[in-house]
């Protein structure tokens, strides 16, 4: 399975790093600092399981567990101690929690649309980085929508009104003219 993965994730052009051991895996994500981990659960030094929570010990990153397993307590074990609580993102002027799905701004709560959410999710998910026009309208409104940009301006607007404190001169989401957007902390 590993060359498979290699293989077909090359192929796009994501940068693959493989570990044949967990000790390995441990090794190559501090070396690396990978943005997913596909882990498989059985490693032959010690458990998916223990792999999973020495990542999560340092490490802030999605992992992705593949098993052949039949037993399904492993997986349910493994799927838990994946799913490390999601970030509280901080900025000056507001605080997303992830896993609670809440926004504060100045102690309140912010109340969001689904798809207000939806936005701020991926944008805070991919902080720093720029999310295209289309793969943000594809996540939020779905496939369908992909060219639908004149969307994201009004909800942009109205995620800056509900956030920044100068929503015409925001500070934490940014507009890359003519790209996409970015989420700057």
């Amino acid at each position: 399975m590993p060359r498979t993965l290699r293989i077909n994730l090359s192929v796009p052009g994501y940068e693959v790093c493989t570990a044949a051991t967990g000790t390995q895996a441990l090794h190559a994500a501090a070396d690396a600092k990978p943005d997913v981990v596909i882990l498989d659960l059985g490693r032959p030094d010690m458990s998916g399981i223990e792999v999973i929570t020495g990542l999560r010990g340092w490490l802030s990153v999605r992992i992705i567990v593949l098993s052949a397993r039949t037993d399904s307590s492993d997986k349910v074990r493994a799927a838990a101690a994946s799913d490390a609580d999601e970030p509280v993102v901080e900025t000056a002027s507001f605080t997303v929690d992830l896993m609670a799905k809440k926004v504060t701004r100045d102690g309140h709560d912010v109340h969001l649309t689904p798809t207000e959410w939806g936005m701020l999710e991926m944008l805070v998910r991919n902080r720093g980085k720029l999310v295209g026009r289309e793969e943000l309208l594809r996540e939020v409104w779905g496939p369908a929508y992909a060219k639908e940009t004149h969307y994201l301006r009004v909800y942009l607007a109205q995620l800056r009104r509900k956030l920044e404190v100068d929503p015409a001169n925001p500070k934490h989401l940014r507009t890359e003219a003519g790209m996409g957007y970015r989420f700057q902390q």
